[in-house]
């Protein structure tokens, strides 16, 4: 991916960082997604007293992209001041999957940036219509 594009989607997560409601777990943590248009969607994490309800800044991203129409996206940036570049979790990654969301740039407060694809950081993720059921293969 194009360096510049990378920088723009980590100073956008950087930045909307500082909007994070975060007076459980102190962690601000930040997302930039990029459609296949060239928008960028942000999103911080947000907690709530009962944990469940709590939603995580990749989350609010895609769900802004998502109800703004927008159905294919490039990459995802995530960033959080951690020791080392915030890896996505694997409901994150299964959010990610279920759009197609094949770059993820994760980085760090540091200046530490490492891009993995999906299916590295999980690769049995399941993809739109996985949950279908399927004939079995005939040997």
């Amino acid at each position: 991916m194009n360096p510049e594009i990378v920088d723009t989607m980590v100073r956008a997560a950087m930045q909307v960082m500082d909007n994070a409601y975060v007076p459980y777990g102190k962690a601000a943590i930040g997302a930039c997604v990029l459609a296949s248009d060239g928008t960028f969607y942000t999103g911080c994490n947000i907690e709530n007293a009962v944990p469940r309800l709590s939603v995580f800044a990749e989350e609010v991203a895609m769900y802004r992209a998502v109800a703004d129409g927008k159905r294919e996206f490039d990459a995802i940036a995530v960033i959080a001041d951690t020791d080392e570049p915030f890896v996505p979790n694997g409901a994150v990654c299964q959010l990610l999957a279920e759009f197609n969301v094949e770059e993820i740039i994760m980085t760090n407060m540091d200046g530490v940036v490492k891009t993995a694809k999906l299916t590295d950081l999980m690769p049995y993720a399941r993809a739109p219509l996985d949950n279908a059921l399927r004939p079995a293969e005939e040997d």
